[in-house]
């Protein structure tokens, strides 16, 4: 049965379990867990949107998990996330979405929201095409943790390529929704430089990111630069506030310091008066 339903192009696979995460179910919701429990947070109110790393657990799991971790005591409100990055493997024009019904990670399935995908039809620049999200790590990593915090949730996996920040924007505007809707962004920041340049790189990048500076965002101080410009465009259209939570690079977790990726999370939740 496991190798019938991994053979259906309705459900889209795991592609990096036992890589970027535990593949045994077990051990990835206890190291989840773990990963959790070393970040608490417990804001007053849920947040609407997130940015997060993808990198593997090992390196990028403990930043992640400061995102994540916002949901504790209010994720029972959420019933759909957006989760949109950057198309690491093949080459994207625009913004692009599966056919698949359910994307599977080892802590079991969770289901598309296809009536959302189909409301972005109509965009010129948004297309189906399951080959960028059959190996992609970017959004399959940060599901376990949504698994993990989020009781029953659908999900709409959007891809970014050649698109523009607006764009990127557009979609989010139509897909915002309410309390029920929560985005998250799914982005690394520097890539191999050393430890010292990395830290003075990631520091600027953070800066822009906390004031809604998106146009002085590019490929290198982000791979998902572009689903976080979109995210800050429409942010400062409904007047929203980025809070940093976390700001390190591969060098502070377990990597060597002479060729760094860099890791921010963030959380974006409405102005208070």
């Amino acid at each position: 049965m496991a190798q019938a339903r991994s053979q259906d192009t309705r459900i889209r696979p795991a592609a990096v379990a036992g890589l970027f995460y535990e593949r045994h179910p077990d051990r990835l919701r206890a190291a989840v867990s773990e990963l959790l429990g070393q970040t608490p947070s417990s804001p007053q109110s849920l947040p609407k949107a997130l940015i997060a790393p993808h990198a593997g657990y090992v390196y990028s799991g403990r930043v992640a998990a400061a995102a994540f971790a916002t949901l504790a005591g209010h994720a029972q409100t959420i019933t759909r996330v957006v989760l949109i990055g950057p198309a690491h493997y093949v080459a994207v024009r625009g913004i692009v979405v599966p056919s698949a019904e359910m994307f599977e990670t080892p802590l079991g399935g969770v289901p598309v929201d296809r009536a959302a995908i189909s409301a972005l039809a109509r965009l010129p620049f948004v297309a189906e095409s399951d080959a960028p999200h059959a190996p992609e790590h970017a959004l399959e990593v940060e599901l376990p943790f949504l698994q993990t915090l989020v009781a029953a949730f659908a999900v709409v996996p959007l891809l970014v390529g050649e698109a523009s920040a607006r764009q990127v924007a557009d979609v989010l505007r139509r897909l915002w929704g309410g309390p029920e809707t929560l985005i998250v962004i799914s982005s690394d920041l520097s890539h191999y430089h050393d430890y010292d340049t990395a830290r003075r790189l990631d520091a600027a990048t953070a800066a822009a990111i906390e004031r809604n500076d998106w146009e002085s965002l590019g490929p290198g101080q982000a791979c998902g630069f572009l689903a976080v410009a979109g995210l800050l465009v429409e942010a400062a259209r409904r007047v929203l506030n980025v809070r940093r939570l976390a700001l390190c690079n591969s060098g502070d977790t377990a990597g060597s310091r002479d060729r760094v990726v860099g890791y921010g999370a963030w959380m974006l939740e409405p102005a208070r008066p």
